[in-house]
């Protein structure tokens, strides 16, 4: 008669731990509900401050436009920092945040895309080639002749800087003239002869520090050559001889225009601050690119015929070749956005392209504080 109560109370036993386990099972169950729906209740709230603070950066290029529109139909011809667009990085308060942009001329720096264009292509300015070409003849040699083709070596050399488009000695220059370590002239044409190679359509090397397939897909990470335009500054790090250093010393002056070789800077909207650029495009000193800049006045030249007549325009050597590279107004600009929002961040590039100053095309936008 006791070994049915033992056996009973065995029962019991196992029926208890088996409730145990399962009241247990469904409390893992449950927190891991609790803490799925949390991480889900958190990830939509996150998606939603993101995409406020999108639309609010999507609000400044919308305003950016109304900027531009508005300067230009006050001064139609004429683009300078004087107008309303050149006040540099502002923010606006918004609810939750800010609202920061800045608005850059894009043809007050060197647009790079600008060596791709061979010499004597309308889209990169009429004239220019031979422009460039007296240039290089009237350095190589003082008797005046033009037609000699390399009898010594300093024609040689001439010849060698007639076959360059004027945004590729203003690259060369400007190279040489920021006194980056260890870039003399050599280095400086091998990096214009290999962002040539990159920019070109054809598979063949332009001259002797040029760079194409061959050399990029014998690396450890083998690539191919672009064969068209650069799309950001940033592609410069893969494209031979371009160093970190040199990126960096040369980002304040050089810009994208996507797709586009044109070569026309902005006389007006150069920063003053930096003469470097304007020094490598007129091939002059410091002092020479520092006094035209300042006496162009806080609302710039009216007219490129006020540059051109500038006396310390004049004095430059060669200055009648290289008048081409110039305009007073510009088309395309940048702007830098971005937007925070609940502490949640997004931030933009985005270049515009200005029609008859009445409509503005967004061409790129790129994602990214760079």
């Amino acid at each position: 008669m006791i070994t049915p109560r033992i056996h009973h109370k065995k029962q019991q036993g196992v029926a208890l731990i088996t409730v145990m386990l399962i009241v247990a099972m469904c409390v893992v169950i449950a927190t891991q509900m609790t803490s799925r729906l949390q991480m889900q209740m958190q990830r939509s709230t996150n998606i939603s401050f993101n995409q406020q603070a999108y639309w609010y950066a999507m609000g400044a290029e919308a305003f950016t436009k109304r900027v531009l529109i508005t300067a230009f139909k006050e001064d139609e011809d004429v683009t300078h920092l004087g107008q309303i667009w050149a006040q540099g990085e502002t923010t606006y308060p918004v609810d939750f945040g800010q609202i920061t942009g800045e608005i850059t001329d894009l043809q007050s720096c060197l647009n790079l895309n600008a060596l791709r264009a061979p010499l004597g292509n309308n889209n990169n300015n009429s004239g220019s080639g031979s422009g460039s070409n007296n240039a290089g003849n009237d350095n190589s040699s003082g008797d005046g002749s033009q037609n000699s083709k390399g009898s010594n070596s300093n024609a040689g050399n001439a010849n060698g800087r007639n076959n360059k488009v004027p945004a590729r000695l203003a690259l060369e220059t400007l190279l040489i003239n920021l006194h980056i370590e260890g870039i003399s002239q050599f280095e400086a044409e091998s990096m214009a002869d290999a962002l040539t190679d990159w920019l070109d359509e054809d598979d063949r090397i332009s001259s002797a520090g040029g760079a194409e397939d061959d050399d990029y897909a014998s690396r450890e990470f083998p690539y191919l050559a672009a064969n068209n335009y650069l799309a950001s500054i940033n592609e410069l790090r893969i494209i031979e001889h371009f160093t970190p250093a040199v990126i960096e010393a040369i980002k304040p002056y050089v810009c994208i225009l996507p797709a586009s070789d044109m070569h026309k800077i902005n006389i007006n909207t150069l920063n003053a601050e930096q003469p470097e650029l304007l020094q490598a495009l007129l091939d002059s000193t410091p002092d020479e690119a520092q006094q035209i800049l300042s006496a162009r006045g806080e609302e710039g030249f009216e007219t490129i015929d006020d540059l051109y007549t500038l006396p310390e325009f004049t004095r430059i050597k060669n200055s009648d070749s290289k008048k081409d590279q110039f305009v007073v107004d510009s088309e395309y600009f940048t702007l830098k956005a971005s937007a925070n929002f609940n502490n949640s961040f997004f931030a933009f590039n985005s270049v515009m392209k200005i029609t008859n100053n009445k409509y503005i095309d967004v061409i790129s936008r790129t994602i990214g504080r760079n």
